[in-house]
């Protein structure tokens, strides 16, 4: 599957605003339209981030759902209120499961912690095998996905190799150098409203 790290920085004070908005109008068209809403959180260290995941089977899927959603009444009627919460909704992370994400990362309410690993080169089998050996129990696993981003009125981050780790503790792991991480990002995130159990 190929998954969409979303974070987005809001205009103070505005992040239940959007997180009401999603819930009441955008998670079922997008999934309509063939994509997976994998997971709405709040980001506990920083109050104004938003962070959601979305998954697609494959690239020509996340094309057609893209503009399917984007192009439909949905987005045409409430796109506008959900930018206007919004400074920046362009800090994306394009990737591809090692570890498949919950198909509701946040349905049973739990806390999760997302470290993200960047260095200069695309993460490799030996990097993967190495993590695997450390009896994370990861929740979920990702890593750069490099095909072309053919929707571009989204952007996602480019020229960039991440490794990225979901797990329902806050462990951390020290990764040899040899390695070369150069940047570490650690998030830890609350599920929003709606991912509670119901």
């Amino acid at each position: 599957m190929i998954v969409e790290l979303r974070q987005y920085t809001l205009r103070p004070g505005r992040r239940d605003d959007l997180i009401a908005l999603f819930d009441r109008e955008f998670v079922e068209p997008q999934e309509k339209s063939g994509m997976a809403v994998l997971g709405r959180f709040r980001d506990r260290d920083r109050p104004d981030r938003f962070v959601w995941l979305r998954g697609f089977p494959d690239m020509a899927v996340r094309l057609r759902g893209l503009r399917e959603f984007y192009g439909g009444p949905v987005w045409r009627e409430h796109g506008p209120a959900a930018n206007d919460t919004m400074l920046d909704s362009d800090d994306v992370l394009l990737l591809r499961e090692i570890v498949p994400v919950p198909r509701r990362a946040d349905r049973d309410g739990s806390d999760l912690t997302a470290t993200i690993w960047f260095r200069d080169r695309p993460f490799d089998d030996e990097f993967t095998e190495w993590f695997a050996d450390q009896g994370t129990g990861a929740v979920a696993v990702l890593s750069t996905e490099y095909a072309v981003n053919d929707f571009p009125a989204l952007p996602v981050r480019e020229g960039e190799h991440a490794f990225v780790w979901f797990a329902r503790h806050d462990n951390t792991i020290e990764v040899p150098t040899r390695f070369g991480v150069a940047a570490t990002d650690r998030l830890r995130l609350e599920p929003a409203t709606r991912s509670a159990p119901h």
